[in-house]
């Protein structure tokens, strides 16, 4: 059984999942060619603060930041640190979960590193569409299979493959 949420919840969730996405705002411009996923991750840390807010990743299972930076081939959850560098041409995945007032907001966006590969283009093309097919399966009634089956069966007709963690 679902478990309704009260308009107050229901605005409580909106501000933080704003402050994520506001978050990934900030750190857009410093996402570039020799930029440390470290440095990334404390310009997160720092901005959520500044905002009355706490990182959701930061110690939750020992994960030792406050997003995920996920480069190129690496699916997701990736551990930001001081010895990985952005180059031209990498995508990154960066993934904020902001904690405001007790109501979580999590959201994240793939990020190009100047100029990408053809391969990757295309890879966000197909990916953005998997979003786009999922996002019409939210509706009031359907079943919550049916967004990952409709992103699934989109990625395997464009000759990609799907990763679900549970």
């Amino acid at each position: 059984t679902p478990i309704i949420k009260t308009q107050e919840q229901i605005e409580g969730i909106r501000k933080a999942g704003a402050l994520s996405v506001a978050a990934l705002k900030y750190l857009k411009p410093f996402i570039k060619p020799g930029v440390t996923t470290q440095h990334l991750d404390r310009l997160c840390d720092a901005f959520l603060r500044e905002h009355h807010a706490l990182p959701a990743t930061l110690h939750y299972n020992n994960f030792p930041a406050s997003c995920c930076t996920s480069i190129n081939d690496v699916v997701c959850h990736g551990v930001p640190n001081g010895k990985t560098y952005l180059k031209e041409g990498d995508i990154i995945n960066v993934d904020v979960t902001a904690i405001l007032d007790g109501y979580f907001g999590d959201t994240c966006v793939m990020f190009k590193v100047g100029e990408i590969s053809e391969y990757a283009s295309g890879l966000l093309k197909v990916a953005k569409h998997c979003l786009d097919e999922g996002i019409k399966q939210c509706y009031a009634g359907n079943k919550l299979s049916n967004i990952g089956k409709a992103i699934e069966k989109y990625a395997h007709a464009n000759q990609c493959s799907v990763v679900f963690e549970f």
